[in-house]
């Protein structure tokens, strides 16, 4: 890796860090799409695995108060289940696929119609998420809007949502890093990158969640939730365009 690219995969992980810290999501799909982009997917995806484990593991410890943990527990049973599931397929994506799936992610998830009552405090509905999100976490890297709509409808105040989300796309990263890394490493290339690269970016992803936690107390639930949408749209939209122009160049 040269210095330049360093450099910028160093200033790109500070400030989706800090979005996360703000939104608890966006920031992880613009690195994603980053990382895809500018490295194999075997390396994106660990490095994407890193970055956010820590980053989404240092948010969970700063809001740690607001931790709902009965919905963490009951997350993991489904994450589990879907683990299982790929391990069962062997499934690893490519490139156009990530960006693809990727891209479409806000726009299925602001789709779902209401009626369906995806409140991730009722019965059974926090498994059916630590499914879902699992599942679209492991071929596209990031699942963090579709997480939001089991958030959305919920009783929990912002500083719920965000430390509860923290905790349960900690791990799910960590099992996108068990899956990548070792279950199916034999599947694609190695990553390929220097044990130097993974220490760089875990001091700046928690430096980027302080300064996202920073600003995430200056908003208001309503500013929280239609900021979060405007950026996940046109965000979606740029992905889908890049995936299809893989798909016909």
């Amino acid at each position: 890796m040269t210095a330049i690219l360093a450099a910028v995969t160093a200033i790109v992980v500070l400030v989706t860090a800090t979005l996360s810290g703000i939104f608890g999501m966006a920031g992880g799909m613009i690195l994603m799409a980053f990382l895809t982009f500018t490295y194999s997917v075997g390396a994106a995806m660990m490095l994407h695995g890193v970055t956010q484990a820590v980053s989404n593991g240092y948010r969970a410890i700063i809001n740690r108060n607001d931790i709902v943990w009965r919905l963490v527990a009951t997350n993991t049973v489904g994450s589990l289940a879907a683990l299982a599931l790929f391990m069962l397929v062997s499934f690893v994506p490519d490139k156009a696929t990530v960006y693809l799936v990727l891209g479409a992610i806000p726009f299925v998830a602001f789709a779902i119609p209401k009626s369906w009552g995806l409140d991730i405090t009722k019965p059974f509905v926090a498994p059916a998420s630590g499914f879902v999100v699992t599942a679209l976490t492991l071929t596209a890297g990031v699942a963090g809007p579709i997480l939001d709509v089991f958030f959305v409808q919920s009783p929990l105040t912002r500083h719920q949502i965000v430390a509860t989300k923290a905790v349960t796309q900690t791990l799910q990263h960590l099992t996108k890093l068990l899956y990548f890394g070792v279950l199916a490493a034999h599947l694609l290339p190695a990553a390929g990158l220097d044990w130097w690269i993974y220490a760089m970016v875990a001091p700046l992803a928690m430096l980027g969640t302080t300064l996202g936690k920073m600003l995430l107390d200056r908003m208001n639930d309503g500013q929280f939730k239609s900021w979060s949408r405007y950026i996940l749209f046109v965000l979606g939209a740029f992905l889908i365009w890049r995936g299809l122009s893989l798909l016909v160049g």
